[in-house]
């Protein structure tokens, strides 16, 4: 491997290189009232439980839905969702009803009161389980505690978002599952 040439570049900018996964469409409900936000900062924390951390910033109005109900659902869109994520994130709930402005399908969950998302890939229904780190970081810990989706595609063409506008798509996967000790998978 031969060495890459590189430049300063600016350090607000680095999200094109940390983006964590996909875009999600986040639902919650709270008082009669549902609402969903897209959302790019989120990172797996653990698997067993599954927790994931959320960044949900304190001018989103699912945050305090979110805050009060203790629970969510992230569902994760594919590629032919790009349009509607990106619409979904340019408005508020605070005025806009966003499963019928984007004529998506409310589904009840099993073990929380958000809805599923019925056109997005798989859903995950969570709940709240840390908060210490809400009023300082605006990251909420949530618990997988239920989880569907289809048995195929294995891989989903999901979205990433790598900031200003611009997207990728999950394509090409690369596999060294016979390089990892079995432990490490």
């Amino acid at each position: 491997m031969k060495p890459i040439r590189k430049q300063d570049f600016p350090v607000g900018q680095v999200r094109r290189f940390m983006e964590p996964g996909p875009i999600v469409l986040v639902s919650s409900a709270w008082k009669g009232q549902a609402n969903i936000m897209t959302m790019g900062w989120h990172m797996v924390m653990e698997f067993t439980p599954s927790l994931i951390g959320c960044y949900i910033w304190e001018h989103n109005h699912s945050r305090e839905m979110i805050r009060r109900s203790r629970e969510c659902v992230i569902n994760i869109p594919t590629v032919d969702l790009a349009e509607v994520a990106v619409g979904i994130g340019n408005c508020s709930g605070a005025e806009v009803d966003k499963f019928g402005r984007f004529g998506l399908t409310a589904r009840e969950g099993e073990q929380v009161k958000a809805p599923l998302i019925a056109e997005c890939f798989a859903n995950l229904e969570c709940r709240v389980v840390d908060t210490a780190l809400v009023r300082k970081y605006s990251l909420f810990v949530l618990e997988v505690v239920k989880a569907h989706a289809p048995k195929s595609p294995k891989y989903p063409r999901t979205i990433h978002y790598r900031g200003e506008g611009q997207f990728m798509v999950a394509g090409d996967s690369l596999n060294l599952r016979r390089r990892f000790r079995p432990e490490m998978l």
